[in-house]
């Protein structure tokens, strides 16, 4: 049996490649602006470039987002939602907005409602993770500073954390 070595030289791009490159991802992947730009650029410097002018990733991703492929405030939204569902607070979402290239602009609204849902999150955290009221006993010393960094480290205000924490088993505390 022979094994091909997957080496296939394929050949530089030109600006109809690059656009259909940007098509297909696009296509496939939920993504933002910077992202796409990275992406090409990336493609660009594995593949090389062949056409007559220098290329121009900023103009294809500007065209992407004015048609509407790629859309930085709805992205910023749906991830904001995501990160609500499983617990995540604010903190964790202007992070993963860093993390995407999302304007502060366009992730204003996402980072808003993250901020309006900072208790709720915090207690869908605890209850997923079985932190504070959710605990089926009261956790010693240690078990609440492992669930105090966990909290922490899921974007959770230190002020809510505790409240969360300091409650005993079954008794669930209200909103701020």
């Amino acid at each position: 049996m022979t094994f091909r070595c997957r080496n296939d030289a394929r050949p530089p791009l030109d600006a109809a490649a690059l656009e259909r490159l940007a098509l297909a991802y696009v296509g496939r992947y939920a993504t933002s602006r910077a992202r796409l730009g990275d992406y090409l650029r990336r493609k660009i410097g594995e593949r090389g470039w062949e056409g007559e002018a220098a290329p121009d990733c900023d103009a294809i991703v500007a065209r992407f987002a004015e048609l509407g492929y790629v859309d930085d405030r709805a992205m910023a939204e749906a991830r904001g939602r995501s990160l609500a569902a499983r617990g995540y607070g604010a903190r964790r979402l202007t992070q993963a907005l860093g993390v995407l290239g999302i304007s502060d602009a366009d992730g204003e609204d996402a980072r808003r409602q993250a901020g309006e849902d900072a208790w709720r999150t915090a207690l869908r955290f605890a209850e997923r993770r079985r932190f504070g009221p959710y605990a089926r006993k009261q956790a010693d010393e240690r078990a609440r500073r492992r669930a105090f960094g966990a909290m922490i480290r899921a974007g959770h205000a230190p002020e809510h954390v505790r409240r969360i924490l300091d409650a005993a088993p079954g008794d669930v505390p209200d909103g701020d």
